[in-house]
């Protein structure tokens, strides 16, 4: 038996907070053009948590007014191994015993084990 794709996650219940370009834009105090460009240059990464809702943003990805310290240089990592965004936001918000998921773990500016074990899984 294989184990489910992080692509087929229900990311509306693995993610507790989403927030719109708009809102992320607001944050971060860019405009929205720069949040689109931030996704794009895998600074940020967005996904649509459920049908109909459009494509937002992990709230978690923010802090202090800025994004998370070592987030762009792992989704680039991740998105050099073949993942997608929807892939890269699952495996940030899936509890792999860092302690804890490695969004926290980036949240708490503990990234070094977190980049480690990104690297090991794409190669």
């Amino acid at each position: 038996m294989t184990e489910p794709r992080p692509a087929d996650t229900d990311l509306a219940t693995l993610v507790p907070d989403w927030i719109d370009w708009a809102a992320a834009a607001q944050e971060l105090g860019v405009t929205v053009a720069k949040v689109r460009t931030m996704i794009r240059e895998h600074e940020l990464a967005a996904a649509v948590p459920t049908p109909g809702a459009g494509q937002q943003i992990p709230a978690d990805f923010i802090q202090d007014g800025l994004v998370v310290k070592g987030l762009p240089g792992l989704l680039t990592m991740l998105h050099d191994g073949h993942y997608d965004d929807r892939e890269c936001i699952a495996w940030l918000f899936t509890d792999l015993d860092l302690p804890g998921r490695p969004i926290d773990a980036l949240r708490e500016n503990r990234g070094s084990e977190v980049k480690r074990r990104a690297q090991a899984m794409s190669l």
